[in-house]
């Protein structure tokens, strides 16, 4: 579902989080049509010669554009918040959050379903939001042939540089995700010492191969008409690509970096549930069982983390706003961007 021309405001048909075996919840977003863009000139490109061939104002503070991508093989789209003041000619640099999103959602979700573009309006910070698919955040093994499409490529490398090299973003960084985002947020931050000051995740599998993870995976790639074990091999077979992409696995190379975890972990209904909520507990609920054991593992090896595990509750947004609103001064900390101003 990839478009060459930019989008004002895309929110296709997806589905909340990673889904589960037994159920999927499904969510209608609203569209708009699509409006094309020239391509800016005299932009710089990224090591790999991935670069930006539209961008498209959509207010005073948010824009998107769209990457010719090495990485993918085809063009991605990012979506990016900036403070007040800034200025692509300016002498400065500006902190970054990079907000990764959840499976079956694309680059749009933060913006379309949180608070976030309001709360980033009050602080000197820039928030960017780059398509991710259903990629599971990895360079995909492709049964050992490796190859396109190349996630963590695309996000580490090709966007984080066309950023720094076109938009004045600095080297100072956070990260954040819900679902398959949190993961990948966390497990970026695991396999780039350094990369973020801090990581958060809302409900993200941090444990992929705890007892039926790999198989809850598996069967939910399936479901989004993807070959399951192009991502990271044969479960049992390839275990050693798993591990390397599983925060559990790289819980010790955290050490240094700001940590913050937050789901549900019994799958019962919570107070912000209704009827066409209560599905998302069924994926909530071994979601916490990896959270738990990622925070005891953290423990084990002395590294500090904020684990909000607040037992009922579903795998969706009314959750991960809650948490945004209670991670948000932290990712701010962490990376000096200062308040500027109210949101009223």
């Amino acid at each position: 579902m990839k478009e060459s021309r930019m989008t004002s405001r895309r929110t296709p048909l997806h589905l909340r989080g990673l889904g589960t075996i037994a159920a999927t919840a499904v969510i209608l977003g609203t569209a708009a049509p699509a409006r094309a863009v020239a391509a800016p000139h005299g932009l710089r490109t990224a090591d790999n010669g991935a670069r930006i061939v539209s961008q498209e104002w959509l207010d005073t503070s948010t824009f998107d554009f769209t990457v010719a991508s090495p990485a993918i093989g085809s063009d991605q789209k990012v979506r990016v918040l900036v403070p007040r003041g800034w200025s692509s000619r300016s002498a400065r640099t500006w902190p970054v959050l990079f907000a990764f999103h959840g499976g079956r959602d694309t680059y749009v979700s933060w913006t379309r379903s949180s608070q976030i573009k309001t709360i980033a309006n009050t602080y000197d910070v820039m928030v960017v939001m780059p398509e991710a698919d259903n990629g599971g955040y990895a360079d995909w093994w492709n049964y050992g042939k490796r190859g396109t499409p190349r996630w963590e490529q695309f996000h580490m490398s090709e966007v984080r540089q066309l950023v720094e090299r076109n938009y004045r973003a600095g080297e100072v960084r956070a990260c954040m995700g819900n679902s398959s985002g949190g993961q990948g947020c966390i497990a970026y931050a695991a396999r780039h010492p350094g990369a973020f000051r801090y990581a958060a995740s809302m409900s993200g599998i941090l444990s992929l191969l705890s007892p039926g993870i790999p198989r809850l995976l598996t069967v939910t790639n399936l479901l989004n008409a993807l070959d399951p074990f192009r991502i990271w091999g044969i479960p049992g077979v390839d275990d050693a690509n798993w591990r390397a992409h599983d925060p559990l696995a790289l819980a010790p190379r955290l050490r240094g970096t700001g940590l913050f975890i937050a789901s549900g972990t019994n799958g019962l209904p919570g107070p912000l549930d209704d009827e066409s909520t209560v599905v998302g507990g069924l994926i909530e609920a071994p979601t916490g069982t990896t959270n738990i054991e990622f925070r005891n593992r953290l423990r084990e090896l002395g590294i500090p983390v904020t684990a909000r595990l607040y037992g009922p509750g579903s795998h969706s947004w009314p959750y991960w706003r809650r948490e945004l609103d209670a991670v948000w001064p932290s990712l701010m900390s962490a990376i000096g961007a200062a308040k500027t101003g109210s949101s009223a």
